[in-house]
């Protein structure tokens, strides 16, 4: 279970927020998550659970994800996402289209703004919720 280093922000601190800030919060948190989940199911070469891990944390697996999820959004959750994906960011993807590295930053947005409020249990329903 996540455990939060600091208690969380209101929600209209949160929103005000830079976008490219929530998604620089949200992409340590789901590679936390990532990495918790992959070693839990019992992987042991450290080689192979990296190389996973680098497939669903990168901008191609965190589109692959947001598909996955975009259905069930709230209209807020859907609002942080848009803002994410529409940030100007300073880099740019070496391994990804445009699409999926703009998807991505949306996604690490909205992680990070659901991690930030304490929306833990959000967090495990949206990215989790058909495997737990």
């Amino acid at each position: 279970m996540m455990r939060f280093f600091s208690e969380p922000v209101e929600r209209d601190r949160a929103q005000q927020m830079n976008s490219v800030v929530l998604a620089f919060v949200g992409d340590a948190v789901y590679t936390l998550l990532v990495r918790e989940k992959l070693s839990l199911e019992g992987g042991t070469d450290t080689g192979e659970l990296n190389r996973r891990a680098s497939e669903l944390v990168s901008a191609h697996g965190q589109s692959d994800s947001l598909e996955r999820i975009l259905p069930r959004l709230t209209e807020e959750e859907e609002g942080i996402f848009r803002r994410g994906r529409n940030a100007k960011k300073a880099t740019r993807s070496k391994h990804a289209t445009v699409g999926e590295y703009v998807r991505s930053t949306g996604f690490e947005a909205l992680i990070g703004y659901l991690y930030l409020t304490g929306q833990n249990e959000r967090i495990r329903e949206l990215f989790f919720g058909d495997e737990t």
